[in-house]
């Protein structure tokens, strides 16, 4: 349950970057963890479990996981450049949490931005590398664009997700060229 006493639901679902979970409280989308197979699915279950006091319950049929399933299709497919879900940020507060709302709502498809200039963004300059760590800690992954953000000499920086799947996300946004095979 969440801190309103709500049920936690979640779902597994696959992508063209592998499987992801993604996992909703009444207020929104709280969750999406990459690369969720059996393993990596229970861990991240059990962290829900524990940050909100009660275990998630499976529900990938949920109303509350339809929207966000079936955007994410969307944008996986090219058709949909902006997520405009109800997001639930209890898995991130302070300047975390800052950061991340200026890259929701700053960062669109297709562009870019340094870790820097999004420490500029958030009135924090020189504070890089507390923004690249708020981008590891990010619980909802592309769709809050966590991998629009890199370093300010063109590299990649780092990503949670793996730096391959990092490329095939800013491939899809036409950030970097589609991988020849």
């Amino acid at each position: 349950m969440d801190s309103d006493g709500q049920i936690i639901e979640w779902a597994a679902v696959g992508s063209d970057i592998g499987p992801l979970l993604l996992a909703a409280t009444g207020k929104g989308l709280v969750r999406v963890v990459f690369h969720a197979g059996a393993d990596v699915r229970a861990k991240a279950l059990r962290q829900l479990a524990a940050r909100f006091g009660a275990p998630p319950v499976e529900a990938p049929e949920s109303a509350r996981l339809a929207e966000p399933i079936s955007r994410l299709a969307a944008y996986f497919a090219g058709e949909l450049q902006e997520f405009a879900l109800p997001l639930d940020w209890a898995l991130t507060s302070g300047f975390n949490r800052q950061v991340l709302r200026e890259l929701a709502t700053g960062v669109p498809y297709g562009s870019v931005v340094g870790y820097g200039d999004l420490a500029h963004r958030v009135r924090q300059p020189g504070a890089a590398q507390a923004v690249g760590a708020a981008m590891g800690a990010n619980p909802l992954p592309i769709v809050v664009p966590c991998h629009r953000v890199v370093e300010s000499d063109g590299g990649l920086g780092g990503f949670g997700g793996g730096l391959e799947t990092k490329r095939r996300l800013l491939a899809l946004e036409g950030v970097l060229p589609q991988p020849l095979f």
